[in-house]
Parts: C-alpha cells; structure tokens; sequence
C-alpha cells in the first residue's frame, strides 16, 4: 500500500533537509575554526617568545656596551649602566624561561646554554671591570686582548641566531597551518553552500510539486460543497429576515405599551414615597419641635435662676461691703493708737525705742490694710454694677425665652396638621401605585413573552447569516487556492513559483 504523506510531514521534510546540511556544514566550519584558533594563538605565542629573546639580546649588547665604555673612559656613568643592564638581563631571562616553559624541549635546553656562556661573558666582564679599576686602562685591555671575551660574544650571538632560527621556523609552521585551515574551510563553504543549494532546490521541487496535487483534489471538493452550502445558507437568511421582521413589529409595539405602563407606575412610586417623606419629615419637625419647646422651658428656668443668683451676688457684695466698712475702720482706730504709742515711745526715751519701732511698723500695717480696703472695695462696687447689668439682660432674656416659647407652641399645631393632610395624600396615592403595578405586571409578561419571539426570531437572522458569510469565504478560498495552483502549474513551479 503506497504511504499517503501529509502537507505537515511534507513541511517538516523540506525544512529536515536544508537544517541537516547546514548542521554538518556548521559542524565541519566549527572544527575548522578552531584548528585555525589554536594555530593562531600558537603563532602569538611564538611572537611572544622572539620578542622577549630580542629584548634578551639587548641587554646583552648593553652589558657589553657598558663594559666598554667603562674600560675606556672609566667614569661611573657606563658603570651604573652595565649594572642596570645586568639587573634586566636577569629579569627578562626569567621571563624567557616562563614563555618557553616545557612546551619546547629543544628551546629550553639552548636557554640552558646561553645562561651557561652568558654567565661566563658576564663574569669576564667583571674582572675587566675589576682589572680596569685596579690596574688601570692599560692592564684592562690587555685582559680583553686575550680574546676569551670575543669567543664567548660569538658563542652567545651563535646560541641566539639558533634559538631565532628555531623561533621563527616554528612561526612560519603556526601560519602556514593557519593558512591551510583558511583555505580548507573556504573550499568547504563553498562546496558545502553549492550542495545545499542543490539538495534544497530539488527537495522543494519534489514537495511542491506533491503539495499541488494533493490541494487540488481538496479544493475542487471545497469548491463543491461550499457551493451547496451558499445556496443552502441563502435561502436560510431570506426567511429568518422575514421572521425577524415581523417578531422586531410586534416587540416594538409590546414595548412601548410595556414603557407607557412603567412609567405611570414609577409616577405612583415616586408620589407615594414623596409622600411618605413628607410625612416623616413633619413627624420629624414635631419632634424637633417639641424637643425645642422643652428646651426652651429649660433655657427659661436657668435664665431664673440666673437671676435669683445675681440678685443674692448682689446681696452678698452689700454684704461685703459692710465688713470692709468694720475693717476699715478698725485700720484707722489701729493708726491712731499706734501714733499715740509712736508719742509715748518718744517720750519715754531710750526705753521705749523699741515699742516705738514696733508702733511704726503697726502703723505702717494699718495704712496697708486701709489702702486694701479701699482697693476692695472699689472691685464689690464693679462686681456689684456688672450683677446689676446682668440681671438686667436676664430678664430681657427671659421675656424673649417667653416669646419663643408660645411661637414653638403655635408651630407644633400647624405641623400636626400637615401630618394629617399628607396621610391622606398618601393613602391616596398607594391606591393609584397598587393598581398601576397590577397593570404594569400584564404588560410586562406579555413584552417578555413578545421579546423572547424577537430574540429568537434575531438569533436565527444572524445564525443564517453567519453560515451564508462563511459559505462565501470557502467558495472564495477555494476558488483562490484553485487559480493559485493553477498559474503555478502554468508557470512550471507550482507553489514555489506563486510564492
């Protein structure tokens, strides 16, 4: 039995089949990549390493520079030079050795040999110094005509062309590697994108070309049906509109019979709670009424006895008044007899000094009380007019209080009568709201019952309406998809072309 693929699996294959090759060509330019990185970085590495042999190469000829100078001029100025070329020379070496490491074998055993005879040259060097020094310029170049000084200068510069040798060829080794990567993995994108190409455009072409068979026959039974589904769809629509226009006349005349009913309704609501407010709110008045008349009753009782107590503060300011009379004159009858006792203490002499101070300062008391008293009594007098004068408004207030008192009453009255007439009007108007909410109840049933019909009736329109679009947007995709496999067929790609 031949296997009938599906349009997804199709889907699935043409896109399996370019991600396959570009996975193995992201493989291979992967692996390239990284040869040609560790190559590279090799190749840095090696640069690193003939960089810092030069540097190496310098110190030396400073050293031997520095020699020089000394043993011919003697100063201390080439001295000190060789000693600071001396100081980097061991530093750099260092860094040599750190480069070179164990990676090189070959290397690290030259570095063995050139500290060897470095050594020594630096050790000549110092005894030419020393001779220089000691024995003077004659003396330190006849130590150098000896000629141990250039042999071991020639060994150095041979040792240090071999390690450049060998640095370099390893240099030319790294980037002739790097090169051959280069080429590899531009050769294999190349052949690589060439065969993509190909194995994606046939693949398409295969997949196109089964995909345009197999959405032919479904369209041409699309076409088929949804054309029996239109004519089906229309004539469905033609009667639901008529059905729906009839039940939207009829709802339509239910309603506003079932509005004309709501309202008369809320008018006997509205009128009947008006006149519940009403009549609570004069309830509510007699209340306040009556809670103000006794108020005032209250006020009116305070304001008396107000009245009684500024009439006995007046009395006992009277009162009062008469005891400062009493004390004042006691002050008075107390100055005199202490200016008599002043007298006799100045007649009886240095005997009656002292009683003679003390009467002084009893005077002096007494002419203190009396200022008090008049001091007193002047505030009884203010006390005593301000009672007055507030007994005065009292009674004003009270004669007030009294006035009020009979206008609260005369209110009262008539807020008992309006609470009667509004009653009336109330009983009046749950009359009206009990038989208008009896009609507005039919006309509410009936508007449901007319308004489910019209619902229904809607419901139908826009489900027949809903399937005619539908059928018509399947008959128009199918018709598409037919003209575009068609002209894709023409053009001899058939989706891929249209697309």
């Amino acid at each position: 039995m031949k296997r009938s693929w599906t349009i997804g699996q199709q889907l699935i294959l043409g896109f399996a089949i370019p991600l396959i090759v570009l996975g193995v060509l992201g493989l291979s330019s992967y692996r390239l990549n990284q040869q040609m990185r560790q190559a590279s970085a090799w190749a840095a590495h090696v640069q690193k390493e003939i960089d810092a042999f030069t540097v190496l190469l310098v110190d030396l000829q400073d050293i031997e520079g520095g020699q020089r100078g000394y043993v011919i001029s003697g100063t201390d100025e080439f001295y000190r030079s060789y000693e600071e070329a001396r100081g980097r020379y061991k530093t750099h070496l260092q860094r040599v050795r750190e480069l070179v490491g164990t990676s090189n074998p070959e290397q690290a055993r030259r570095l063995d040999a050139l500290e060897r005879v470095v050594g020594e040259r630096v050790a000549f060097s110092d005894q030419n110094l020393q001779i220089r020094k000691a024995e003077g310029l004659a003396a330190a170049i006849a130590h150098i005509g000896t000629g141990k000084g250039k042999r071991l200068t020639e060994d150095v510069r041979g040792i240090m062309a071999d390690i450049s040798a060998a640095e370099n060829a390893t240099l030319e080794a790294q980037t002739n590697e790097v090169n051959r990567a280069s080429i590899a993995l531009d050769r294999m994108l190349g052949v690589g994108t060439t065969l993509a190409i190909v194995v994606v455009g046939f693949g398409a072409i295969l997949i196109v070309r089964r995909l345009d068979r197999q959405i032919g026959d479904s369209v041409q039974r699309m076409q088929s049906a949804a054309a029996e589904l239109e004519a089906a769809a229309t004539q469905q629509v033609r009667g639901s509109k008529e059905q729906a226009s009839s039940a939207s006349e009829v709802s339509t005349t239910v309603r506003e019979l079932a509005v004309t009913a709501r309202q008369v309704s809320e008018s006997a609501q509205r009128v009947t709670r008006m006149a519940n407010d009403t009549a609570q709110s004069a309830r509510g008045g007699d209340h306040v009424l009556a809670t103000a008349q006794e108020s005032m009753g209250i006020v009116q009782r305070q304001v008396q006895e107000i009245v009684g107590r500024m009439l006995d503060l007046g009395r006992k300011s009277q009162e009062i008044g008469t005891i400062l009379d009493i004390i004042n004159e006691l002050s008075e009858q107390t100055n005199i007899l202490a200016i008599n006792a002043t007298i006799e203490a100045v007649g009886a002499g240095d005997a009656g000094r002292r009683f003679g101070v003390v009467a002084s300062e009893i005077r002096k008391l007494a002419d203190r009380v009396g200022a008090s008293t008049k001091d007193i009594r002047r505030l009884i007098d203010d006390v005593r007019g301000a009672a007055n004068t507030t007994v005065m408004a009292t009674e004003d207030g009270a004669k007030a209080v009294d006035s009020s008192t009979r206008r609260f009453g005369e209110v009262a009255e008539s807020l008992r009568r309006i609470i009667d007439y509004v009653n009336s009007t109330a009983e009046a108007a749950r009359e009206i709201e009990l038989s208008t909410k009896q009609q507005t109840t039919a006309m509410e049933q009936v508007s449901s019952a007319v308004m489910e019909v019209a619902q229904t009736a809607r419901e139908t329109e826009a489900s027949s309406a809903q399937t005619l679009q539908t059928a018509s947007e399947v008959v128009a995709i199918s018709e598409g998809l037919r003209q575009l496999i068609e002209r894709g067929g023409a053009g001899g790609g058939g989706i891929v072309a249209a697309v």
